[in-house]
């Protein structure tokens, strides 16, 4: 069992790192650089080159049943969901075979509706303490589900 990190601005990576060492997990955070690697003996800081999705297909290529992966984005949670990895959004909403068509159906919807509204200003809402409170939570059932699988 391994956690994966899709960690270009994700805002839980020491949320993951205290929950995964605690269970005793190796974690890969992944990004394209401009991180501070961890003293963690258990952390594996990834640094991809520079391009569109090529932490995406990092992770993507290793994540398989009994890993669990941490990213917001949608099309690269569905390949995940795809190889048998549990994966969760950074609010701990869990993403899995039974919704991950819907919420990616809904992701192409609204990019086509912002691609025609050029006006359309802001952005989804800020991440939260209970948002944090709620990853953590999420992240300790994931755990434990995986090693009781």
């Amino acid at each position: 069992m391994s956690i994966y990190v899709d960690a270009d601005a994700c805002p839980v990576k020491a949320e993951v790192e205290k929950v995964g060492t605690r269970h005793g997990v190796k974690m890969f955070i992944v990004s394209n650089g401009g991180l501070r690697p961890s003293q963690n003996p258990l952390v594996e800081t990834v640094i991809v080159p520079d391009g569109p999705d090529i932490a995406d297909m990092w992770i993507a290529d290793r994540a398989t049943t009994g890993d669990v992966v941490i990213t917001g984005d949608i099309p690269l949670a569905a390949k995940c969901v795809e190889a048998g990895a549990r994966v969760l959004k950074h609010n701990g909403e869990a993403l899995t075979q039974a919704n991950i068509g819907n919420i990616l159906a809904t992701r192409d919807l609204m990019a086509d509706i912002r691609a025609a509204d050029p006006f359309r200003q802001g952005g989804g809402k800020a991440f939260s303490k209970s948002d944090k409170s709620r990853f953590l939570d999420a992240l300790e059932r994931e755990l434990r589900a995986t090693k009781r699988a």
